[in-house]
């Protein structure tokens, strides 16, 4: 082998060598998703929270989905408005969300995450019903009392 060759070569595996790393840094989001325990103060409340992500899709006024968790149903919030849908929508999509799941009930019959859902600055359940966007919806068993979203 000559000089050339054996240059050409070692700018190969160099590019390729980039190429990998900068397809990683992207590929690695850490803010995408935490997916950790921990806890959150939202106004003068401070809450513990299971799961924690990205919202990725605002399905209706009372589902999400959350990467790396899957669809999330608002518990205790049902008959959503479209007013509802476009509150949830400005409040969640593209933001981390933190997941308060209903520990005696995590999922619903459609394999859906049952939680209360946080942002940096709202409790997106409370809201909802507080503003007449969506009624309450209980159903049992759950950890949560009736009316206490």
């Amino acid at each position: 082998m000559n000089k050339k060759t054996i240059s050409i070569i070692l700018l190969i595996i160099f590019l390729i060598t980039i190429v990998f790393t900068v397809a990683n840094t992207f590929m690695s989001n850490d803010s995408t998703i935490e997916n950790q325990t921990g806890t959150i103060t939202v106004g003068n409340k401070t809450v513990n929270y299971e799961k924690s992500g990205k919202c990725v899709e605002v399905i209706d006024g009372n589902t999400i989905q959350v990467y790396g968790v899957g669809k999330v149903q608002l518990t205790q919030v049902g008959s959503p408005t479209a007013q509802a849908t476009k509150f949830v929508n400005d409040k969640c999509l593209g933001k981390t969300v933190y997941l308060d799941i209903d520990d005696e009930k995590p999922t619903d019959n459609y394999e859906r995450v049952l939680a209360i859902v946080y942002t940096d600055d709202c409790d997106i359940n409370r809201e909802l019903i507080d503003n007449d966007l969506a009624k309450v919806s209980y159903f049992e068993p759950s950890e949560f009392k009736k009316g206490e979203v």
